[in-house]
């Protein structure tokens, strides 16, 4: 779990710049880099494979109309999961409409790595995995953010579309959470 390198933000800042002046290209690539990352953090807030497949459909076209007015591309990953998050919160708001009032049970997935990616799990990851999906959504969501993501805490804020002590808080209650589950209660 490692934060994201400067030549992955200066690569990413790049290929926005680039979008933003109109280069399909850059937007292609763009698209390479983010869209398994965006299916997993729609995975997480929403529970659902194809409802994320869909949030992160629209969310492109959102990213497509919207690039010319990002002004720091630098934020670009914090931007770009805010997106996300947004359309997660009004697919979910909508599928909580009409399926009349009933709580949607919000699980993480489990995102299938490609060979390329990890070869295989360790035990102690799938723990952690399935310790994680037991945390609230907001818990989950800024964790994975934070360390699978690699988003500094304001980057995350941004994304959440919360305030940065919110994040905090969600973290440390996160780290408790996950400390309790894994390690067991001292207390027995």
């Amino acid at each position: 779990m490692s934060q994201r390198s400067e030549k992955e933000r200066a690569l990413d800042a790049y290929l926005a710049a680039a979008a933003r002046t109109g280069d399909r290209a850059a937007l292609n690539r763009l698209v390479e880099r983010w869209q398994v990352k965006l299916l997993a953090h729609a995975w997480r807030l929403t529970g659902d494979r194809d409802l994320a497949a869909d949030v992160v459909q629209e969310a492109w076209a959102d990213v497509i109309r919207g690039i010319a007015s990002l002004q720091d591309e630098d934020a670009f990953a914090a931007w770009i999961f805010r997106i996300v998050t947004r359309r997660c919160a009004r697919a979910i708001g909508s599928l909580k409409r009409r399926r009349d009032g009933q709580m949607a049970l919000l699980r993480e997935p489990e995102p299938q790595p490609t060979a390329k990616d990890r070869p295989e799990l360790s035990a102690e990851m799938a723990n952690v995995r399935a310790a994680m999906s037991e945390l609230p959504a907001g818990q989950r969501a800024a964790l994975a953010l934070f360390y699978l993501e690699g988003l500094r805490v304001a980057e995350v804020a941004v994304a959440l579309d919360v305030p940065v002590g919110t994040i905090k808080t969600r973290l440390m209650h996160a780290r408790n959470s996950l400390r309790v589950q894994l390690e067991g209660d001292d207390d027995e």
